[in-house]
């Protein structure tokens, strides 16, 4: 590519991370995205290999380090090769504490009369 950047919607695009190139604008557009820290809202904006992207997803956060500029939106195995996935591992399940059960189940519902009685005999109200 003669060019050395990219806009960083398009190589969001070539990269996968977004499913087409206007969803790409608009993660870009909301503010989940970051190159090298700074807080991004255009999707104009260049990017260059061995900047580091911050992506806010659904999905929880990724960091990416730019390794190329895409030259199109190929296969999965071409897009793993523009970047390089530098985020931390999440923490196993037996390293995070575990919420002391209270025996309540919030639900979509109001509570029956028999729950609504339990529920006052556990706040002292009866």
């Amino acid at each position: 590519m003669a060019e050395s950047g990219q806009r960083v919607d398009k190589w969001l695009f070539f990269a996968r991370v977004a499913k087409s190139r206007s969803l790409a604008q608009k993660l870009v557009q909301s503010g989940a995205v970051r190159v090298n820290r700074d807080k991004i809202n255009s999707a104009a904006r260049v990017v260059r290999p061995g900047d580091t992207l911050t992506l806010s997803l659904k999905s929880g956060i990724r960091i990416l380090t730019i390794r190329d500029p895409g030259v199109r939106r190929g296969p999965a195995s071409e897009a793993a090769g523009l970047f390089e996935d530098i985020t931390p591992p999440a923490p196993k399940p037996e390293d995070v504490p575990a919420e002391p059960e209270t025996g309540y189940q919030p639900s979509d519902r109001p509570p029956t009369k028999r729950e609504r009685r339990q529920l006052d005999r556990l706040r002292g109200d009866g």
